[in-house]
């Protein structure tokens, strides 16, 4: 196969591996009934004047499933901290014990379930997107090697590769997004 064509193919694969990096990313914050850390990934903390992500001020765990237990860095920090995850509207309001605060996750309603799990299905309809647009993107490219003197059948040979591996791609969305729903709908 031509150099430049395996090239479109591995770059093509490399936006779509991107896209389910992002979906991955994107899925674990959206709660699924658990606690989880990555709950409070993307909370910006006023640290003396900067924002700054939460996990660089404080850790974050999981002492019980239900349970999220920040510890900050610095015990001045417990109040800009608080004020961060309230502002963030997650659903859940945090206490302080003096030394750490703790954001008892409660149980969601069927409504609330089935919000999430539409959500959910959003960002796989975006990664979706952006594995059929790097799709178009390649097949694109190949095109214009054909013009540039790429023998035909080879660039049949380059499309059909490009769209086995998009049609890859989409199903790892699909089972991503199987997995996500069924998590969020267990009781």
């Amino acid at each position: 196969m031509n150099e430049e064509l395996q090239l479109i193919i591995d770059t093509a694969e490399e936006s779509m591996q991107a896209a389910l990096i992002h979906l991955e990313n994107e899925l674990a914050k959206i709660r699924g009934g658990r606690a989880s850390a990555a709950m409070l990934d993307g909370i910006m903390v006023d640290y003396y004047g900067t924002n700054t992500p939460l996990n660089q001020v404080a850790n974050v765990n999981t002492p019980e499933p239900r349970t999220l237990a920040v510890q900050p860095w610095e015990k001045s920090m417990i109040d800009p901290i608080m004020r961060a995850i309230q502002a963030a509207n997650l659903g859940f309001n945090p206490t302080n014990n003096g030394t750490m605060i703790i954001c008892a996750i409660p149980p969601m309603t069927e409504e609330r379930r089935k919000q999430l799990v539409k959500k959910a299905k959003e960002e796989g309809e975006n990664a979706k997107v952006s594995v059929r647009t790097a799709r178009k993107d390649a097949n694109e490219e190949v095109k214009k090697l054909v013009k540039a003197g790429l023998p035909e059948d080879e660039g049949k040979g380059g499309e059909a590769k490009i769209q086995a591996v998009t049609d890859a791609y989409v199903l790892k969305v699909d089972k991503h997004l199987e997995s996500k729903e069924k998590e969020i709908m267990t009781v």
